[in-house]
């Protein structure tokens, strides 16, 4: 047998040597996944474009005040082959021959959105709309406020007199609650 030049570390020198270099470089973190995937986004964005979702997020700003109130994009019909798509628009009740009558107008500035000659028509569905709330719309009614203030005895005594002839005692409590809200409300003249 050929005899070695030195002679082989020991258990413990060997663990002492293994500690101090390591036999392969570290590998560094794996890339953030954004910057994995921008490559990707990218491509499917110049592929397909923003879509309905981007409508929905911006549509206050692409059509008007006015016609965001009325309208909700549902989404994009895409045509067959690579033909231009239709925007199914959801639109309440009468004001969907309003939106008619405003389709050239909405498609040009849906198309200065999503680029030019992306949709080419317009599907109107009529019904409520889903995120009148989140869009900031305010309700049509305010609740009133009560006036909780005591009637004027007078007011209060021809209330009573005139509630006299009821014998059913929840009709009659009823009706006095009732009467004292419209006196109120009336400013106690009656």
């Amino acid at each position: 047998m050929a005899q070695m030049p030195r002679p082989l570390p020991t258990p413990r020198e060997a663990l002492l040597i293994l500690k101090g270099r390591r036999t392969r470089p570290a590998h560094g973190p794996p890339p953030a996944a954004g910057k994995a995937l921008t490559a990707t986004i990218k491509a499917l964005d110049a592929r397909f474009g923003q879509g309905a979702e981007g409508l929905k997020a911006r549509w206050r700003e692409i059509v008007g005040e006015t016609l965001a109130r009325r309208t909700e994009p549902i989404r994009l019909v895409r045509g067959r082959g690579d033909g231009p798509a239709a925007l199914e628009l959801r639109v309440e009740g009468p004001s969907a021959t309003l939106i008619q009558h405003q389709a050239p107008d909405l498609l040009a500035r849906v198309n200065l959105f999503l680029g030019a000659g992306a949709v080419d028509r317009v599907r109107i569905v009529q019904g409520p709309l889903r995120g009148k709330i989140e869009r900031g719309r305010e309700p049509r009614a305010t609740p009133m406020r009560r006036n909780e203030g005591p009637l004027d005895a007078a007011a209060e005594a021809a209330l009573v007199e005139s509630l006299d002839a009821i014998s059913d005692n929840s009709l009659k409590a009823a009706l006095t609650r009732l009467g004292r809200a419209v006196l109120r409300r009336d400013g106690g003249a009656r």
